[in-house]
């Protein structure tokens, strides 16, 4: 990296850390720490949303995904206004009418305090790890990139994203996620400006090269389940975008910062929709990318690895952009990272204040007791993320096993929820087991292999399934044997 593109990436993070840190408030309180006082700006909450989804693993993720294949990834995308409406229908009322910080009260409503005990506790394991990885990939990148030690990104950026968040609250991360959401759409629009005026024979190019080579597919609309399909990959996203925007206290937790039901509805629909042509273009540059490699340069010996697809989009960003255009993507990416690991440190000091101290510890507590425990905890849970960052420099291979995990923790919750919202039987025994249910299906179907091998029948589904698999099984033992329970009483 030069003296412009460190600049402009230094004047980012310097910047986007003075700017959270401007939210700061000595006569703050708990409210507003957690909710903005329920008086932030549509489009601010918008934006947020937006920002929260894309991660920095998506803007780097997609692009490889479609620079090897296709188009596949798109029917994710294409879930998302199936998700949005749902939620929008359903769940932000609701979450609205109890009027809560946590997202998790209304498991204790239905189904009593082991529940929302349950659903918390998964919820904090999960951003945990969530923090960790995205601070591991976002050093990794900045590493392959300028050569920087991981171990020091790592603890820089939780360090700066942690004092902000600590700092400004939850106002501080819905503004600066607005901004950051900004900064990784223009990135990504004057890096496909780029591709495209640079190729031989003008942007046309770029479009005959894929068709030529079937990049715009989007996978094969076959009925198998063992297969990443059209299909499975679009119910998958049903799934997991339900998940993020029915249950995750990171959007929850926006829905109660607007200022009216009206503001949260349409800011939920508006920020989940944004992510659709976003995505796209994420996959274009992938496909322009590959255009390029086609036409104009060849790539290195070392990257033409097909499991090496996700580092082409940063050797472009170094080798071939301008001058203070790689500073700005690489912003860009950072933006993606620091949005989401801000919603982490923030919701989930909300839901330990909220969920356990507030509810076990004191609850008694004064304003200045409370925001303190905000502070602290936001603190705590910056410094185990960061260090679950380090650890993954050593043990990558934990990696993949913790997102199996995570996938076991999601897919309990989201059926939980659906169980309590869909079914009128309020029946905590049914509810348990259901959940047992639920989860030994999604631990066979997630850990199978590793025991019985290639021949176990787990492995005639495809891993995308899941979470399907385990929420659809927990919504139903749950509410049969809650129906059964009933008329046995």
């Amino acid at each position: 990296m030069n003296s412009i593109d460190l600049s402009v990436f230094f004047i980012y993070i310097v910047g986007i850390s003075i700017f959270g840190g401007s939210f700061f408030k000595k006569d703050r309180t708990p409210e507003s720490y957690t909710l903005g006082d329920s008086a932030i700006p549509g489009w601010v909450v918008t934006m947020s949303i937006f920002a929260t989804f894309v991660s920095s693993i998506s803007y780097l993720a997609l692009p490889g995904n479609s620079f090897l294949s296709n188009w596949n990834a798109f029917a994710f995308s294409l879930s998302l206004p199936i998700a949005s409406f749902i939620s929008v229908r359903f769940f932000v009322p609701l979450y609205r009418k109890i009027n809560s910080p946590s997202a998790y009260t209304f498991m204790e409503q239905r189904f009593g305090p082991w529940a929302r005990i349950y659903v918390s506790l998964c919820y904090l394991l999960t951003q945990l790890m969530r923090i960790g990885t995205i601070l591991y990939l976002l050093a990794l990148t900045l590493n392959a990139i300028a050569g920087w030690d991981i171990a020091t990104v790592i603890i820089f950026t939780g360090l700066v994203v942690g004092i902000y968040s600590m700092m400004g609250g939850i106002s501080a991360v819905l503004w600066t996620d607005a901004i950051q959401g900004i900064i990784l759409i223009l990135g990504a629009v004057v890096c496909v400006g780029f591709i495209m005026f640079s190729m031989p024979e003008g942007p046309g190019q770029i479009f005959n090269i894929a068709i030529n080579n079937e990049k715009f597919g989007l996978g094969s609309f076959g009925f198998s389940l063992a297969e990443p399909t059209f299909w499975v990959v679009l119910v998958y996203g049903v799934f997991i975008n339900l998940q993020n925007y029915g249950i995750d206290q990171n959007y929850v937790q926006r829905y109660m910062t607007s200022k009216s039901d009206k503001e949260a509805k349409r800011s939920a629909l508006i920020g989940g929709l944004m992510y659709v042509p976003i995505s796209a273009l994420f996959l274009f540059i992938g496909t322009s990318l590959f255009a390029y490699y086609n036409s104009v340069a060849e790539l290195p010996m070392d990257l033409q690895d097909v499991n090496k697809s996700d580092r082409v989009f940063p050797y472009f960003i170094v080798n071939v952009l301008p001058k203070g255009m790689t500073g700005l993507l690489i912003a860009s990416i950072f933006a993606a990272g620091m949005s989401t690991i801000s919603t982490s440190f923030n919701s989930s000091a909300t839901v330990f204040l909220t969920d356990y101290y507030s509810k076990y510890f004191k609850k008694t507590a004064s304003d200045k007791e409370r925001i303190r425990v905000l502070y602290f905890s936001t603190a705590a849970i910056s410094l185990l993320g960061i260090t679950i960052g380090i650890a993954m420099i050593n043990v990558k291979s934990a990696l993949d096993a913790w997102w199996k995990l995570a996938s076991i923790f999601s897919g309990g919750m989201l059926g939980l929820f659906l169980l309590g919202i869909i079914s009128k039987h309020k029946n905590a025994g049914g509810a348990m087991v259901g959940v047992v249910a639920g989860l030994a299906v999604i631990m066979w179907l997630s850990l199978s292999n590793i025991f019985l091998g290639k021949d176990a029948i787990g492995n005639s589904f495809h891993s995308y399934l899941t979470i399907v698999f385990g929420t659809i099984t927990i919504f139903l033992v749950g509410f049969l044997v809650s129906l059964v329970g009933n008329r046995n009483t």
